[in-house]
């Protein structure tokens, strides 16, 4: 069907004197054509009149449209079932041209963004390859509304935690802040209400607060209202997620920072400009970071199993062997695992994320440790070879034979003997484990104990014989 440029230019050549075959030849148009637009002598195009299949099943589609819950597969079955001659295809065009079951689209508008007075933030789920295999992750992004300047993160899952720890790094990305930060109505955040009536999580509204900013949510259904950061995760998923292999979540975010640079310096059409030339005018009207933030981390209390280590999301962090049994707090921030003893720190691991599940003690830890419990094995042997002059050699295999790590409880024993028992009775029974190689306390105790049973337990029938 020609349209009403053709129309009018047909009638235009007609009215210049040409011919039926001179107008077809110059237009490309076949004779016939041009004899029924003439004989039209109209411009406009007729409506196209023609019967629609489903027109004698109008008031049955409205029905089962309802009934099926917008379902046209369920409602073209049940034609079917009817005896109804019509096309899948044909039912749903005629519902679109009659509006049934579709609602009207309505223009989005738009919002006419302030420099420096709005930030957006939001998350959403995506699948990358992350330690050689491919896995669910957050991408967590924040971009200001003027400018577009845009910040990503990946995640593992998505807490508090992890919100504050990005909206940290993000600002510092940023260089300052704006007064606003637009999300969804997330758990996250919210804590009770939707839209203009969301009230904020006490712990993240006093985070914000601090930051110099507040948190608003848009209104249920118009999600429109941040789709700044909303594009954003379309370009994450079709661009930065393309075909990049990435060894763990911090080279991961390592490149999303590389990757970041490179779209905000990038020219964009619809932008008329690069988003770092947009942020370029947007920077001095931004709140400048606080001179001092508190730091992000969040605390577990633990007690030091048997194996000196304490359980943190699956992962053991090993702490000094002198704190077994006791209660420690550890403080996990964004790359650390603090534990601490009160207002001390005892150890700082890096935090682990994958990997080997158990995380020893840094080197220089061991090796302190060691080098203080060997000066202590030395003292405690030193003294027991001045207290035993006749016995050195064997208090020396004594402390060779010793369980590993038992070198100075079995010294100690040692000397609680000397403390306790009479010095004779107990010299005699170490020489007679020195002359048989016995290194056995519990059994040279119970020796010490024969040989001084008379002198503590003396025999009722000698004392009767003597009176």
């Amino acid at each position: 069907m020609l349209d009403e440029k053709a129309r009018a230019a047909i009638l235009a050549l007609q009215r210049a004197g040409h011919g039926k075959r001179a107008i077809s030849r110059a237009l490309g148009i076949s004779r016939n054509a041009v004899r029924k637009i003439l004989a039209s002598n109209a411009t406009e195009v007729p409506a196209l009149e023609r019967p629609e299949k489903a027109e004698p099943y109008h008031d049955e589609v409205v029905e089962m449209v309802g009934s099926c819950k917008g379902n046209l597969v369920r409602v073209h079955e049940e034609l079917e079932a009817r005896g109804a001659q019509i096309s899948y295809p044909a039912l749903t065009a005629y519902c679109r041209r009659h509006g049934i079951g579709h609602e009207p689209a309505e223009p989005a508008g738009r919002y006419d963004h302030q420099p420096g007075k709005e930030m957006q933030h939001d998350t959403s789920p995506h699948v990358a390859h992350i330690g050689g295999r491919e896995r669910p992750v957050q991408i967590a992004g924040l971009a200001l509304a003027y400018s577009r300047l845009a910040f990503v993160q990946l995640f593992p899952n998505f807490t508090r935690f992890e919100c504050k720890v990005f909206l940290d790094d993000a600002l510092d990305y940023v260089g300052g802040v704006c007064p606003v930060c637009m999300i969804d109505n997330t758990g996250v955040i919210v804590l009770r209400g939707t839209g203009e009536n969301m009230v904020p999580v006490p712990e993240m509204a006093s985070f914000a607060e601090a930051r110099g900013f507040e948190f608003r949510a848009h209104e249920k259904g118009d999600a429109n209202r941040s789709a700044v950061v909303e594009g954003l995760f379309e370009y994450v998923q079709n661009n930065f997620l393309v075909n990049r292999k990435f060894q763990d979540f911090d080279h991961a975010n390592r490149e999303a920072v590389v990757w970041c640079d490179q779209i905000n310096a990038k020219f964009s059409r619809k932008l008329h400009g690069s988003r770092r030339d947009l942020f370029a005018a947007e920077r001095h009207r931004l709140r400048p970071l606080p001179a001092w933030r508190s730091p992000v981390y969040r605390i577990h209390t633990r007690i030091v199993d048997l194996e000196s280590y304490v359980n943190v999301h699956t992962y053991r962090y090993e702490v000094p062997a002198r704190y077994i049994g006791r209660q420690l707090e550890v403080r996990e921030t964004k790359h650390e695992m603090q534990v601490f003893d009160g207002p001390r720190v005892v150890v700082t691991h890096p935090r682990r994320l994958e990997g080997p599940l158990r995380v020893r003690l840094p080197e220089s830890e061991r090796t302190e440790r060691k080098r203080r419990r060997d000066e202590q094995l030395l003292a405690e042997e030193r003294q027991l070879h001045a207290e035993l002059p006749g016995l050195v050699e064997w208090v020396t295999e004594m402390h060779r034979r010793a369980p590993r790590g038992r070198g100075v409880a079995r010294l100690r024993h040692l000397r609680r003997l000397l403390r306790d028992y009479p010095e004779a009775p107990l010299l005699e029974a170490l020489r007679d484990a020195a002359r048989y190689g016995l290194y056995d306390l519990d059994r040279i105790e119970t020796m010490t104990l024969r040989n001084i049973r008379h002198d503590y337990f003396p025999r009722r029938d000698l004392d009767e014989g003597q009176d």
